[in-house]
């Protein structure tokens, strides 16, 4: 296990995000587990400098791409609602050399892409995202592209409740292995922000590159192999279909969701320096990993629903570990 490469990534990323080491695990583990992650938060929280830090930390190991500050391709996308699909995918131009028209390619062709403020865009715009996310390819007109396989999105977004937001669809929203705030430091670890905020800029330039893109790819392929107990699965099963029974809750999680959660546990217990899932870890991950799958029936549901399926099925799995140890 290459647990000491995952630790020196997170460390790197610390020095620039200030107390959010969970929140940073959580991305990483998104990224192990070759999905996609989706932060809600208020502007200024640190999104947009989490997902460049995530970048200049990875050396780049292929030549499809190319940055500027040597680590892996980044790309960030504002969305604004004038923004058209061909903005992000690309376009077929004419070229007077070759007497033809030819594919340009859209920003979508990176390793890490920051979709920032992804809800200000038309539903039309944010579907260009669906095919790329969940098929690691892009097609335009008669031609499709594969995506390279480090292909990882960030995306934020604003509270829905602010103004000029669309709803993401569920389509959208599934497509994102997990959802989660940073939200704000608390007050000594802003006191540090604001003492030390000149060398934390500073510090976004020099960034050290702590792994390369190969090993990123060889820590995902580690990450598909970490043991999950049967009797995990099981538990796992019935916390997706307690969702779908939940009188609270209108929409469960779907089989999709549930190989996700799978997914990401997989991932997260190798961030966590283990090659083996625990019933603690399904606490940790299921309001990040499935939360944002399901549609509750009010807002207090929304808070409550998911965590009481979970606790419950956890204090189960624990009773039974201890008692087979008796």
């Amino acid at each position: 296990m290459n647990n000491g490469k995952l630790k020196s990534l997170t460390d790197n990323i610390e020095t620039i995000i200030r107390g959010k080491s969970q929140e940073i695990k959580y991305v990483v583990t998104a990224l192990l587990a070759r999905g996609h992650i989706l932060l809600e938060d208020n502007p200024g929280a640190g999104k947009t400098v989490l997902a460049k830090t995530l970048a200049q930390s990875i050396s780049q190991g292929t030549v499809e791409f190319h940055s500027a500050n040597g680590g892996v391709a980044f790309k960030r996308i504002q969305f604004t609602p004038d923004l058209l699909p061909m903005d992000l995918i690309g376009s077929h131009i004419y070229d007077e050399t070759k007497k033809d028209f030819v594919f340009k390619k859209g920003p979508l062709f990176t390793h890490v892409l920051l979709a920032d403020e992804i809800n200000r865009a038309s539903p039309k715009v944010q579907s260009a995202l669906l095919e790329c996310m969940a098929e690691n390819q892009i097609t335009a007109g008669e031609s499709t592209f594969p995506l390279d396989q480090f292909f990882f999105t960030i995306a934020t977004q604003n509270p829905i409740e602010m103004e000029g937001t669309y709803p993401l669809p569920a389509a959208q929203l599934d497509r994102f292995f997990m959802k989660i705030s940073l939200g704000y430091v608390n007050e000594e670890v802003e006191f540090d922000i604001y003492s030390n905020y000149l060398a934390i800029n500073n510090g976004k330039e020099t960034i050290k590159q702590v792994l390369t893109y190969n090993d990123v790819i060889q820590l995902q392929q580690e990450a598909e192999k970490v043991y999950v107990h049967p009797e995990l699965l099981k538990g796992i099963v019935k916390i997706v279909n307690g969702t779908r029974s939940h009188q609270e809750i209108a929409l469960g999680c779907s089989t999709r969701g549930g190989i996700t959660f799978i997914k990401c546990l997989k991932a997260w217990a190798l961030v966590n320096q283990r090659d083996y899932v625990i019933e603690d870890d399904l606490r940790s991950l299921a309001q990040p990993a499935l939360h944002h799958r399901m549609i509750f029936r009010n807002r207090e549901a929304s808070k409550t629903a998911l965590q009481q399926i979970v606790d419950a099925e956890v204090n189960r799995l624990a009773k039974m570990s201890i008692q087979s140890k008796k």
